[in-house]
């Protein structure tokens, strides 16, 4: 499916759905918290956020442009969340585009009836929730969870360039496959060539060596769902930070303290609550748009802790 056709249907639906009540604070000051970061406590940080994706097992960054759009607040509120997501996004290296007209990719709402918004999206355009192979997992993608939720969608692109965005497995045959007929059936006649089509099966052009296949994993679009009736005790600007990090990565888990000060904890119960992104934070999204893109998952990981630590040490 190509998305960027489902996205208009989506702001319909946004539109036709209950948004948020006007809140009265002004934004404030962010405030950093850090905290002590030894190597062991940056290399669990990075595998407690990293997620690879099923379709390549790697992390998945923005390679294209990110293109924002709020809604559901007063224009001076979306104007400071989508402002603040520019301004990391620029920070850590993350690419933007700041053209009015631009492809949205990031859709953050704010709605007081979050679950009717993700039923009516699942109804509408399914694909924008993410991949499943079943309608049971689909039940359990498309269930609201959290006052600030996200779903990503996923795209991988190859060595020469093809872009295929991720979904469930292929129901039914896949690609045409030829082999030596010698490898389908021992003691076949040499000489004869057979085709078969495994379910599931494509193609994607790959290099092949031992530290990477050539695949690239990347964000291709990104919902952000806030329920600002659960989050009355929170400030505007931890929230955007908070909304930001969701944006900018694709994080394995929010329910849980972090093993390192993170704005992911501001939701969390029990976990210390930081008024802004943290160094950590600022660290880890440097790592993460520093990495390299077509190396193997451990490989990438590792290659974060390190630039991750060289960013906290200041270098």
């Amino acid at each position: 499916m190509r998305l960027r056709h489902a996205l208009p249907t989506l702001l319909i639906l946004l539109l036709a759905t209950p948004l948020a009540a006007q809140p009265a604070a002004p934004p404030v000051e962010n405030v950093t918290v850090t905290g002590a970061r030894t190597r062991q406590a940056i290399e669990g940080f990075v595998q407690s956020l990293a997620t690879p994706t099923r379709a390549t097992d790697k992390i998945a960054r923005w390679q294209k442009d990110i293109c924002p759009i709020a809604l559901g607040l007063k224009p001076g509120f979306l104007a400071f969340i989508t402002k603040r997501l520019k301004d990391v996004a620029a920070q850590v290296g993350a690419p933007v585009n700041n053209s009015p007209s631009c492809q949205k990719n990031i859709a953050i709402i704010f709605t007081t009836a979050p679950q009717a918004l993700i039923d009516n999206v699942r109804k509408k355009t399914p694909g924008l929730l993410g991949y499943y192979d079943n309608q049971d997992q689909l039940d359990t993608l498309a269930k609201v969870r959290r006052p600030i939720q996200a779903w990503y969608t996923t795209a991988t692109q190859d060595v020469a360039g093809q872009i295929t965005v991720d979904s469930g497995r292929t129901a039914g045959m896949g690609l045409m496959l030829s082999v030596p007929c010698t490898l389908l059936y021992p003691g076949f006649a040499s000489g004869g060539i057979c085709y078969f089509q495994p379910s599931g099966a494509h193609g994607a052009a790959v290099s092949g060596t031992r530290l990477g296949d050539g695949l690239r994993s990347g964000l291709y679009n990104v919902i952000i769902v806030v329920d600002p009736a659960k989050l009355a005790d929170n400030e505007i600007g931890a929230l955007a930070d908070y909304i930001a990090m969701l944006a900018l990565a694709q994080v394995k888990t929010q329910d849980t303290c972090q093993p390192l000060d993170s704005i992911l904890n501001l939701l969390a119960d029990g976990c210390p609550r930081p008024a802004a992104l943290t160094a950590n934070d600022i660290g880890y999204l440097t790592a993460l748009y520093k990495m390299s893109p077509e190396s193997s998952i451990q490989v990438q990981r590792n290659e974060m802790a390190y630039q991750m630590q060289h960013a906290l040490d200041g270098h």
